[in-house]
């Protein structure tokens, strides 16, 4: 589970065995775990984020995109 950032309290973070699902990063504080998809940013699930606490996360991952999707690009792709 390589952590590709930390904000404030939040992990971010992508499994090494995702899959062919599309480019998404997990967030996770305490035992609060959300999924958004990032081409286009949007949730894909949320397991306990209030939904103030999950805007907050949007634009923690919106405001990281470029970066999010190169280390998912270099992680993922061949």
């Amino acid at each position: 589970m390589p952590t590709v950032l930390r904000s404030g309290p939040y992990r971010l973070y992508f499994y090494s065995n995702e899959g062919d699902e599309p480019a998404h990063i997990h967030v996770d504080r305490d035992r609060q775990s959300a999924k958004f998809w990032l081409e286009p940013v949007s949730v894909a699930r949320n397991l306990g984020f209030s939904p103030r606490e999950l805007g907050t996360i949007e634009a923690i991952v919106l405001g990281n995109e470029a970066a999010l999707l190169e280390a998912w690009d270099e992680f993922h792709r061949p």
